[in-house]
């Protein structure tokens, strides 16, 4: 599979999209319908790749005018958190699709619930793009997402450098396993204490991505295990449900056991900064991903090649590397040593895409 590599920052990549500049006009030459489908305005990753995507679009819209070229209006829908969130969602595409829009850009609630209605995009020859999460079925015209891999690997292998081999670690996964997003850091994360020979043993899971979810899976975990030194370690695959777990566990003052987490919320670089509980947050650039979203959908309506998938870095916050991480929005830094045991000692900040 050919693969291309990109150095990217944020909006840097849309003059390219509609080449030399010309008179400005009045009015122009057409306007995209682009629908777009988010999923949650509670977590604010999602809410930060909201906004790459509408300033990216509004970037998109000022270069239009000014070089004759199509314009784009944004048809917005939320769908909310939870079953009501999924069901919501499937609606709310079909509704896209009876509109008639140009495109669709959608952050899917489920991997699986989208399926019939991305088959009947497909059918009305509406494209459709995906961003942080995947769709299971039917034909997708490009899937944007974070490395998620790695980004619990980089959790994984920094856990693993803080503990002897020889130590069983007692660990707790706050995860969901509805969306592929948080599947692959699950996956990243276990392999990489697997690939450093670190021992574990994963004592109990729980489901939780969002506030109320994570606030529960809290207190579930200290009704669970309420003796000091019952868990060595928890993993929680996002900031979303992870930074309720940990104020859960501060409050109780548990403040023995090591949390890993990923998504790079500020509240939870805080954390990291004061020492409270959270060692590690390999944080999303999420600004950068909603506008490449809107980038390669605009470039599809123009009727360019664009890539089918779309991998953007992610980066490992410790206290150690906190002064080389610029926020959510980016830009993208260079690359840097990680300062801890890694079979790739060096940060990579490239982008990647496929185009097969």
């Amino acid at each position: 599979m050919k693969r291309w590599i990109w150095h990217t920052t944020f909006l840097i990549t849309l003059l390219s999209c509609l080449g030399s500049q010309a008179k400005p006009t009045d009015t122009p030459v057409s306007e995209f319908k682009v629908g777009v489908l988010y999923w949650s305005m509670n977590i604010p990753g999602q809410v930060a790749m909201r906004k790459g995507l509408e300033q990216q679009a509004d970037a998109l819209t000022q270069l239009a005018l000014v070089n004759n070229a199509a314009t784009i209006k944004l048809i917005p829908m939320v769908a909310g958190d939870g079953e009501s969130g999924i069901e919501n969602q499937i609606v709310q595409m079909r509704e896209l699709i009876k509109q008639k829009v140009d495109i669709i850009i959608v952050q899917p609630t489920d991997n699986a619930a989208l399926v019939a209605p991305l088959v009947e995009a497909n059918q009305a020859n509406i494209p459709v793009v995906a961003y942080d999460q995947y769709i299971s079925g039917g034909r997708l015209s490009a899937y944007l997402t974070s490395n998620n891999y790695l980004a619990g690997y980089y959790d994984g292998e920094y856990i693993a450098s803080k503990f002897p081999n020889n130590k069983v670690i007692k660990l707790v996964l706050v995860e969901y396993p509805h969306v592929s997003s948080t599947v692959e850091r699950v996956d990243g994360f276990l392999d990489a204490l697997k690939d450093r020979q670190q021992a574990f043993r994963i004592l109990s899971s729980y489901d939780a991505v969002e506030p109320i979810g994570g606030h529960i899976a809290g207190n579930k975990i200290l009704h669970d295990f309420p003796k000091p030194n019952s868990i060595d370690v928890i993993f929680t695959v996002n900031d979303g449900g992870g930074l309720s777990v940990v104020d859960v566990l501060a409050q109780a003052g548990r403040n023995e056991i090591v949390v890993a987490t990923i998504d790079g919320d500020p509240n939870s670089i805080q954390n990291i900064r004061q020492g409270r509980l959270t060692h590690i947050d390999s944080a999303q650039f999420c600004g950068p991903l909603g506008a490449q979203s809107m980038l390669v959908a605009y470039n599809l309506l123009n009727g360019k090649t664009v890539p089918k998938h779309i991998l953007i870095p992610v980066f490992p916050i410790t206290q150690k590397t906190l002064e080389h991480y610029p926020g959510w929005l980016g830009p993208i830094p260079k690359p840097f040593e990680k300062p801890w045991p890694s079979i790739n000692k060096m940060w990579d900040n490239t982008l990647s895409k496929s185009y097969d």
